[in-house]
């Protein structure tokens, strides 16, 4: 086939486009979930438990039933049999909604009022009584807890490591530091609430979600309601926002499935923001204790890091925080140690760089302490403990270039001019302090599928079951099948976010991007050869196009084993007021290498966002407990504090440009790594302006004025 000759294209990566569907979400014209139409479209009112700890003794329907437009009141009593063992991976019992009486925390789901209208549904939910059987509960999660136990082998489990001599090491350490750190609950608000309709049409179960992968949701539901895969179709157009919430926890889903097939008619559910903080994952409090014993010039001997943090009672999670320290820096022995806590408090999950975020806290604060307790630049000490392979695993880096983004971040922030004692810097009331801290997250890649069809206008469709939750993945995905198809991006049209396209990864652990742009690659090498192969021209192809298909799942399993990371290093200064406790951020600056950058512009955004978290996780953000009753005290926004436009300063984020062949696209990702550092780049900020350590975040105008205590 010929094609007609195009004038000269620059590559479409690597230059800044702004979203595709950008005017589409500020003119309204883009619907999310909540704001669908559907004929016949009845409303769920999830009921959450009040108690932390029990049994539901009995659910008073008759009152509620007879309320106006009520149609359903679903409850342990009548609800559908699930299928056990359902999961995304691996059996995850918080999907086994209405399944029994027990009450295993506060906000549990513990039933479902179906009606006409959102408000006649809310107001059965405020109408119905439960009462229960309440049982003892414990919800205060500390380090020694005597339920402290290691963790259960899972898919997501990082092992436990012991390698080399830790002990010895320590022993013949000139320098050792031996520290404690703590995080709090922190909790995912993307702005669109979770929401969902289900409806069957013609033997088929249709879903319109708000997830992060459409294709993994209906494989979930397709087991947990016995159904033939093919039966299940979901999609999710527009997502305004997951940071991990929209992969695992599906609790609306689950129920509006569950209340359509019992009355034969759409039914949506939409969680309040109140049952967001129970329902859908947080990350939850860690207790660190990082020991790094040195020589005296401040070489690694051995790094030991262990890390604590609640689960529920329901299923498992652990919060992987030894990922950090597995990564980032050469000793010659390591002791690695992940253990939690059953608790009666809601199931934790993936939230923005999981792990990542609030082990890199730890670890890079112990960093710095180590750079002061040997007295040596932070930015050397990390420089002289750089590793050659994988600390930890051994394997060779796909690439590692962690010493360049220190390097360019120092010299793009005046590090050098920097005086290192703590304390000496002044602007009236204010001391003055700035601090760095290296960043990392894992860049892996999942096994996708992709399609894509020739037109016989010029055009070329897509399909790949991506999911765009506002990171513009529509625009890279866009941008790198133009540049694989070698045509402009204006004749690409995008598809996505219907699990009717086939397995794809889903937008998590900084994955989607690199895993889809893998799989569409592939695609265009397959229909370009198609094409090539028939005589005519465009104009000639049939009414349906050429399509060819592509799946990277045998690719993948085929790829030598390599670690592959993406790197970063951050920079603040910080203001601190010692007499009121008040800490402004003034400026950050983040230095990134994460392979070949699609979209500078969006990029761009997802650095800023990330940097912007790490701020908020240093000085705002504390999910605080309630003893009395076992639930959040502060489980709203009017309570749980997030940074604001007024806390954000100055951000500047960067990156080198960096080959990285391992994955063909050269992408490594980059949705998570923002956030990761940024908080310890603060803390240890806030050091060098008053001289104090804060080891337990957030840093609350109570803890500068008590001098870092908890």
């Amino acid at each position: 086939m010929t094609t007609p000759a195009a004038p000269p294209r620059t590559s479409a990566t690597g230059t800044p486009h702004t979203r595709r569907e950008g005017r589409a979400k500020v003119t309204g014209e883009a619907r999310y979930t909540g704001d669908i139409p559907f004929a016949e479209l009845a409303h769920g009112w999830l009921v959450t438990s009040t108690v932390a700890r029990g049994r539901i003794r009995s659910v008073d329907t008759d009152t509620v039933l007879a309320m106006p437009g009520v149609l359903a009141v679903l409850h342990p009593g009548n609800a559908l049999r699930l299928t056990p063992g359902a999961g995304l991976m691996g059996p995850d019992a918080n999907l086994q909604l209405l399944q029994d009486d027990r009450v295993p925390h506060v906000g549990w789901p513990v039933a479902l009022v179906v009606a006409e209208t959102q408000e006649q549904a809310r107001a059965g939910a405020d109408a119905l009584v439960i009462t229960y059987d309440e049982e003892s509960y414990d919800t205060a999660f500390r380090a020694d807890h005597p339920g402290l136990r290691p963790t259960a082998p899972s898919p997501l489990a990082m092992p436990d490591v012991d390698q080399g001599d830790p002990d010895a090491e320590l022993a013949a350490s000139a320098v050792v530091v031996d520290r404690e750190y703590t995080t709090p609950e922190e909790f995912h608000n993307a702005m669109e609430p979770h929401a969902a309709m289900a409806r069957w049409e013609n033997g088929r179960l249709e879903v319109v979600d708000s997830n992060q992968g459409s294709y993994a949701v209906a494989q979930v539901l397709a087991a947990l309601f016995s159904l033939d895969a093919d039966t299940v179709r979901v999609r999710s157009e527009h997502v305004g926002g997951g940071f991990g919430s929209k992969g695992l926890r599906l609790p609306h889903t689950v129920l509006a499935v569950m209340a359509t097939t019992i009355l034969h008619r759409p039914v949506r559910v939409v969680l309040t923001r109140r049952q967001m903080f129970s329902l859908v994952g947080h990350r939850p409090a860690t207790a660190q204790r990082v020991r790094l014993g040195a020589d005296a010039d401040g070489r690694l001997r051995v790094v030991e890091h262990e890390t604590a943090s609640p689960t529920s009672t329901v299923h498992e999670f652990a919060e992987q925080s030894t990922r950090h320290s597995r990564t980032l820096y050469a000793a010659d022995a390591f002791r690695l140690r992940t253990r939690v806590v059953p608790l009666d408090v809601p199931t934790p999950g993936f939230m923005r760089a999981p792990g990542w975020a609030p082990g890199s806290f730890a670890v890079e604060s112990a960093m710095d302490e180590l750079a002061a307790e040997v007295g040596v630049d932070p930015i050397a000490l990390r420089l002289r403990n750089e590793p050659e392979t994988g600390p930890v695993s051994g394997l060779p880096f796909s690439s590692r270039n962690l010493v360049a983004c220190l390097e360019e971040g120092a010299r793009r922030f005046g590090w050098a001019d920097r005086d290192p004692r703590p304390g000496v810097r002044r602007d009236g009331r204010w001391l003055l302090g700035t601090g760095v801290a290296a960043s990392a997250h894992s860049a892996g890649v999942g096994a996708s599928t992709a399609a894509i069809t020739a037109e016989a206008d010029g055009t070329y469709t897509v399909r790949v079951t991506a999911a765009d939750i506002g990171t513009g993945a529509r625009t890279a995905l866009g941008q790198i099948a133009a540049d694989a198809l070698e045509v402009s991006p204006e004749s690409v049209r995008i598809r996505i976010a219907d699990s009717d396209f086939g397995l794809a990864w889903l937008a998590g652990g900084s994955m989607g991007t690199a895993s889809w742009a893998w799989a569409i690659n592939e695609a265009a090498v397959a229909l370009r050869k198609k094409l090539a192969d028939l005589p005519g021209d465009m104009a000639d192809l049939p009414p349906e196009g050429v399509t060819a298909h592509a799946d990277t799942t045998e690719l993948l399993a085929a790829r030598e084993q390599r670690e592959s990371h993406g790197y970063g290093a951050q920079f603040a200064e910080v203001a601190v007021d010692p007499a009121s406790g008040e800490v402004r951020v003034r400026r950050m600056l983040g230095i990134f290498a994460v392979g070949r950058v699609v979209n500078p512009l969006t990029a761009r955004n997802q650095f800023i966002g990330g940097m912007t978290w790490g701020l908020s996780m240093a000085l705002h953000e504390e999910g605080v407990r309630d003893d009395a009753s076992g639930g959040l005290a502060n489980g709203d926004l009017a309570g749980y504090h997030v940074a604001a436009n007024a806390d954000v300063p100055l951000i500047e984020a960067d990156w080198i440009d960096e080959h990285d062949t391992y994955n063909p696209s050269g992408i490594k990702g980059l949705g998570e790594i923002g956030i990761v550092g940024g908080a310890a780049a603060v803390a240890n900020a806030v050091w060098h302006a008053t001289g104090v350590r804060h080891r337990h975040l957030p840093i609350s105008l109570e803890r500068v004025l008590s001098g870092g205590r908890r």
